[in-house]
């Protein structure tokens, strides 16, 4: 008894001592910047879209960024003024950049948009650090926000790793898209020599990785909880679109923010009002931030961090789900640390409750993105070793083969418009991996979107009704299921799956099911060597799909696979009352951050059953089963007979 009220006053003591180390801010210290460098990469493809045509870069250094950006030098003339505390840019107090060079950007509407020798103004008071982008001709046409910056170098130079440069209301519509207002165009960079700096404290190394003991406080640990906080998603390029209905290739990209556990003895919500908007952990672990190929770090020995996906849903009109669109990975880099509770004073290392965004632009970048395929989910390990980024293991990093539709969301104008999905909406789900997570779950987010195209580009409208969660639990709420309707989740040490399904009466003896399997990061990975060396041969999910149907008649199968590609869906076979779904081959397992569908309609009702779903691993038999599901038969355990073939 003793005890265990001394450790919830020692927690209690600590977490007071954070509240009021959050009262008081740390004090500014106010810096300024000259001089350096800028880079910008549009995105030509949505500029196209939108009738503009950029001239050949004006005064351009000889070479293109790795990350394909074009470099301009600054000016002496001038300076760039901000303010630093806890080790970290607060916000823009002042002063200017400006670049020796530019464009002269043509638009069908507008005539000539002159940003030759354009200047980088602060936008001063904003609610966040947020840069105009000033023309030749004094006008504001763009802006720049979603900053990620970094003292480097011992803190001589500014990084402005990225930011979006962003359309303004006013440019929008001289242009004749008043609908792209505030939309990220371009991905700009600005590296600048620090001329006046301020006391800086030194980046502490952590004490709170997921696993070590919570000082004071007997038997407790940290524990890595890392929350999607908010997400939207913008249009950012189409090949061969034409409108509702088309056979368009179209890229959607999130700008995406989320934030550390907030814990550090008591529980409070970081997604207030949201049922997993509270971590079960009552100490927030730091989680390590590094970019790749930098070196290797605390506490993995490697250069650990977290990665992003996102995917695209069409909740059909007859009831049913489809995953219609889903990404690569995107490498993270830093984190900016803003509104910590403890802040590390570390750009790598993201601290108690500390919140980092990654943006459109930034998430559009080929050689941060590659494919999931890389990935061990479960437990967040990147096979480096033979990576597109390192294909021959040298620990060198080699460009990428992408190109700006590669690895992207990418769906065709058809999966989401057109009278052929009448009565449809749509949901956006955007994720972050963090390793030892322990709740996936609240790392994951999804949003309501509409699709409308009123000139020559495709405009998300929504972007509301946030939750925490995956998009399969709104299809299917484990809280509350409905009539004919279940969900459950299967966890094991390789990762978590969930199954969710709805049976409809079509009446006159007929029924409809639905199956939604939602691989969340389960995988059965084979690999070679160790970090920070290792290299992912296969990370292979599921390869069968089988539900119990007895000796009802079977009809009007369907496999959906979120592609329109019919040589790649899985078969379907009957054997001993089972209705089964085959993979033909591994290149369409259902993988980690995939959801397939299954449909049938039976002469049966639907009774209490389980299905099952084969591990797509060599020379074994094994499944997980999945309980507390529906379906026109028991799971029984009957002996194999010959396959009937399924209709």
């Amino acid at each position: 008894m003793v005890l265990a009220m001394a450790g919830v006053w020692a927690g209690g003591a600590l977490a007071a001592d954070v509240k009021a180390a959050a009262v008081a801010p740390a004090k500014a210290q106010y810096w300024s910047a000259s001089t350096g460098t800028v880079g910008v990469r549009w995105n030509r493809d949505l500029a196209a879209d939108i009738g503009l045509t950029l001239g050949a870069p004006l005064a351009r250094q000889g070479a293109i960024g790795p990350d394909d950006h074009e470099f301009f030098d600054l000016s002496s003339e001038g300076s760039l003024d901000f303010n630093v505390a806890s080790g970290n840019l607060r916000d823009f107090v002042g002063g200017s950049l400006q670049a020796l060079g530019g464009y002269v950007i043509e638009s069908r509407v507008a005539g000539r948009i002159d940003l030759s020798n354009f200047r980088i103004v602060p936008r001063v008071g904003a609610a966040s650090p947020t840069l105009d982008v000033v023309g030749a001709d004094g006008q504001t046409w763009f802006y720049l926000d979603r900053v990620m910056y970094q003292l480097i170098d011992n803190n001589q130079r500014l990084a402005l790793r990225t930011m979006d440069l962003r359309i303004t209301p006013e440019m929008a519509k001289r242009i004749g898209h008043p609908e792209v207002a505030d939309w990220a165009i371009a991905d700009v960079l600005v590296t600048a020599n620090v001329l006046r700096q301020g006391a800086m404290p030194e980046p502490r190394l952590s004490t709170r990785w997921h696993g070590l003991p919570v000082p004071g406080v007997p038997g407790a640990t940290y524990e890595a909880d890392l929350f999607m906080t908010t997400f939207n998603m913008q249009y950012t390029r189409c090949n061969g679109c034409t409108g509702a209905g088309g056979n368009g290739i179209t890229v959607f990209t999130p700008s995406s923010t989320l934030r550390n556990n907030v814990n550090n003895g008591t529980f409070s919500a970081v997604v207030p009002g949201d049922p997993l908007g509270t971590s079960t952990a009552r100490y927030a672990a730091d989680i390590p931030w590094h970019t790749k190929f930098t070196g290797n770090f605390p506490p993995y020995n490697n250069d650990q961090h977290p990665y992003l996906i996102w995917n695209l849903y069409r909740f059909n009109a007859d009831g049913s789900i489809d995953q219609i669109g889903r990404s690569g990975v995107k490498h993270a880099f830093l984190t900016i640390n803003t509104s910590c509770i403890i802040n590390p004073g570390n750009s790598h290392v993201l601290g108690l409750g500390c919140a980092d965004v990654y943006s459109v632009g930034n998430n559009d970048s080929n050689n941060s993105l590659g494919p999931r395929s890389e990935i061990i989910p479960a437990t967040n390990v990147w096979g480096r070793c033979g990576s597109i980024y390192d294909t021959n293991c040298d620990g060198l990093a080699n460009a990428t083969p992408n190109g700006s539709f590669d690895q992207r969301l990418t769906v065709r104008e058809s999966q989401f418009s057109g009278p052929a999905h009448a009565g449809a909406t749509y949901r956006f789900e955007s994720w972050y991996l963090a390793r030892q997570d322990i709740n996936v779950l609240n790392s994951m987010a999804s949003v309501r979107a509409t699709f409308s195209r009123p000139s020559t580009v495709w405009v998300v409208g929504g972007n509301d009704q946030y939750r925490l969660g995956p998009v399969i639990d709104r299809w299917v709420d484990p809280a509350a299921p409905g009539p004919n309707a279940a969900t459950t989740m299967v966890t094991t040490p390789e990762g978590n799956t969930k199954v969710a399904m709805r049976a409809t009466n079509l009446g006159n003896g007929l029924w409809r099911y639905d199956y939604a399997a939602m691989n969340i990061d389960f995988s059965r990975p084979i690999t070679e060597g160790a970090e920070p060396n290792l290299r992912v041969v296969r990370a292979l999910g599921f390869d069968n799909f089988t539900v119990p149907v007895g000796a009802a008649t079977v009809s009007n199968l369907v496999f959906s696979d979120g592609d329109l590609d019919s040589a790649n869906d899985w078969m379907p076979a009957i054997r001993d009352g089972r209705l089964t779904w085959t993979a033909m081959n591994r290149g369409n397992a259902l993988n980690w951050g995939t959801m397939f569908r299954f449909s049938f309609t039976s002469t049966q009702a639907p009774t209490a059953a389980a299905v099952t779903m084969h591990v797509a691993a060599d020379n074994t038999r094994e499944v997980l089963r999945f309980d507390n599901l529906l379906a026109p038969a028991p799971l029984a355990r009957g002996a194999a007979t010959t396959a009937r073939a399924a209709r």
